[in-house]
């Protein structure tokens, strides 16, 4: 079986270089590749979570009340956290340069932790990693 080109993308990642064929397999088949223009507002503060993404390429800007907190970049996850809360988006998130992501519904999100405990784990591994820099993590 050929891999796509998010597979690929995915496998050279560190936070998911790990993953079995089949789990980056689920990923991809529950999120679709997107090419984002510089300066587009991926997420918004105060809104609901209704989308996340995982950063295959670029860099963002998360920003609270206008203010950057973070910049993330390839590996990292965006929106996931007010998904699993099932709160209001706490941070805004900003491309800086373009990008190229895989975008999940919440709905996808939500089934992904159910049924590919790896990528839960990745989740988790991020969420841990932002705590020390600010509470909740920049990206909700």
């Amino acid at each position: 079986m050929t891999s796509s080109p998010e597979q690929a993308e995915l496998t050279r990642l560190d936070r998911f270089a790990n993953l079995s064929d089949a789990e980056i397999q689920s990923i991809v088949d529950h999120g679709t590749a997107v090419n984002v223009p510089a300066n587009w507002s991926l997420i918004w503060e105060k809104t609901p979570a209704d989308k996340a993404y995982i950063l295959l390429d670029g860099e963002v800007s998360v920003r609270r009340g206008g203010q950057e907190v973070a910049r993330l970049g390839p590996g990292d996850t965006v929106g996931e956290a007010a998904i699993v809360s099932r709160r209001l988006r706490n941070a805004s998130v900003v491309s800086l340069t373009p990008l190229r992501v895989l975008h999940f519904t919440s709905e996808a999100v939500q089934d992904l932790i159910d049924t590919v405990p790896t990528f839960r784990t990745a989740l988790e591994q991020t969420t841990a990693e932002r705590l020390p820099d600010s509470a909740g993590g920049p990206a909700s």
